[in-house]
């Protein structure tokens, strides 16, 4: 793309500032500290710093406080040398004059535009969750942002019955964090068996079983009807469940009403090529707005990849960089529960292309799945089994030959000349990738280890380490604790 019509920095606009949106913004100033290149405008619709929103499960659990999710402070804007405008709303798109206009009657030019509007709440077609001028209902309270934190812990008391509809990850962090404060939960879900877009039957049963011993009941296979303020929900089967309060984490829409009105191609989300481009040249999108066919939704990991090439692009720091899309890695969140699940993870047993290892332990909450093709992990559910996880994703991610023993490949006891690098820091290769959310390897590390950075927090401030899901920071740990050890 040109560099611009006008003289000075290109002007680029980011209309998001979640984990998408805030991430760009770094990413710009790390190609451009100076602001040579590019001057930055970041839009966010909350009042809020940025936060991470894959801790907010920690904060209704009280294991984290709000400020404590933050991922930037109150000087990061000022001292990037970025316009951060929030608590704004962007009203319109003029693609013409290339400018955006927000609710109090400002506007701002761009040479190029980037939608990172994210997703909101989807609240079920439930009689009663809305009131009767479309708003959420008394005691109703979906899950989804810092406020939505906020009002969950207002309204949440000890002994008190809760329902969360819905049994996907959040709604499942979310349950297990109201349990942990001494809520009664209970767990609506239509579907069978919990995660079913991540595990099969037999794994969600499992995890069911686990989550029950943290005091949350289950109502599966079954559809909320109607909801009450102040009595409760009833269900498809005729049977009531009382409830103080709904938590409602039923799935996402992706915020494309901005880019339709402006007439960008979109479909579920804004339609996006390789370059991350919408059908306007000067416009982007990255984030779970963005529709591109090797992205996963609901994930950090293609959000920040998708930052990653933009960035390259705007600042001419690499103009062949593109994104090809992101492998899926799912974790639950919840204290007490080690739960990962990676790739195709629904093969059966008697697959003619497939083969399959599977080890049941409902009595100690353990559940393991080895899906593999043509010798490489294709799926894998981990739960319980942390000592397998880092293992049995390097090969996922790096599509390198599972070990000839299978089953001490699934606990985590491969044998020494075959186990994954990742499962001793001296013996693991500096290429290996430790934290997959920021694409973070070993080297990475240990040069951030060599510049001054002597604990695991400063690895994390100098690489981003852990600062995604979290589900590296054993790893991360472990190879601090072996650099100490040799210098």
């Amino acid at each position: 793309m040109s560099t611009g019509d006008q003289a000075g920095p290109r002007r680029i606009v980011i209309v998001g500032y979640g984990m998408a949106g805030a991430r760009l913004a770094e990413d710009l100033r790390a190609r451009d500290p100076r602001g040579e290149r590019v001057s930055v405008t970041v839009v966010g619709g909350e009042p809020h710093q940025a936060y991470n929103r894959i801790l907010l499960s920690n904060v209704v659990a009280g294991t984290m406080s709000e400020r404590s999710v933050h991922l930037h402070d109150e000087s990061w804007a000022e001292a990037n040398d970025i316009d951060l405008r929030v608590g704004t709303a962007v009203t319109a798109i003029d693609r013409d004059a290339r400018m955006i206009s927000f609710d109090d009657g400002g506007q701002v030019a761009y040479d190029a535009l980037v939608l990172a509007t994210g997703s909101r709440a989807w609240i079920p077609p439930t009689e009663g969750l809305l009131d009767d001028d479309g708003e959420l209902a008394d005691g109703v309270v979906p899950f989804r942002t810092l406020d939505d934190c906020e009002r969950i812990l207002a309204h949440a008391r000890a002994g008190a019955p809760v329902v969360v509809i819905g049994g996907g990850v959040l709604g499942l962090e979310a349950a297990r964090g109201l349990a942990g404060r001494g809520s009664n939960v209970t767990v609506v879900h239509p579907v069978g068996h919990l995660m079913e877009r991540q595990l099969d039957a037999g794994a969600g049963g499992v995890l069911a079983a686990t989550l029950a011993e943290h005091g949350i009941e289950f109502a599966l296979g079954k559809l909320a009807t109607r909801y009450v303020p102040g009595d409760g929900l009833k269900l498809d089967d005729g049977s009531h469940l009382p409830a103080d309060l709904v938590v409602v984490s039923a799935g996402v829409r992706p915020e494309t009403g901005l880019a339709e009105a402006a007439g960008l191609t979109v479909d579920r989300g804004i339609v996006v090529d390789d370059s991350l481009r919408t059908n306007d040249q000067r416009i982007f999108a990255i984030g779970d707005v963005a529709q591109h066919p090797g992205a996963p939704s609901g994930l950090v990991q293609p959000a920040w990849e998708q930052a990653s090439v933009v960035a390259d692009l705007l600042t001419g720091t690499d103009t062949s960089s593109r994104y090809r899309g992101t492998s899926v890695v799912t974790r639950l969140k919840a204290r007490g529960v080690d739960l990962s699940a990676l790739g195709d993870v629904h093969a059966e047993a008697d697959s003619a292309d497939d083969e399959v290892v599977c080890l049941t332990d409902p009595r100690r909450g353990r559940y393991a799945k080895l899906v593999l093709r043509d010798d490489r992990v294709r799926g894998a559910i981990l739960l319980g089994f942390p000592d397998a996880a880092a293992s049995v994703a390097h090969h996922f991610d790096n599509g390198t030959p599972a070990p000839s023993d299978r089953l001490a490949f699934l606990l985590g006891r491969a044998l020494p000349g075959e186990a994954a690098p990742a499962e001793n820091p001296a013996t693991m290769p500096g290429s290996v990738t430790v934290c997959k959310c920021n694409n973070v390897t070993k080297s990475s590390l240990v040069d951030a280890w060599r510049s001054g950075a002597r604990s695991t927090a400063d690895l994390a401030s100098a690489t981003r380490a852990t600062t995604g899901c979290g589900g590296c920071r054993d790893v991360v740990e472990g190879i601090a604790t072996w650099l100490a050890s040799t210098d």
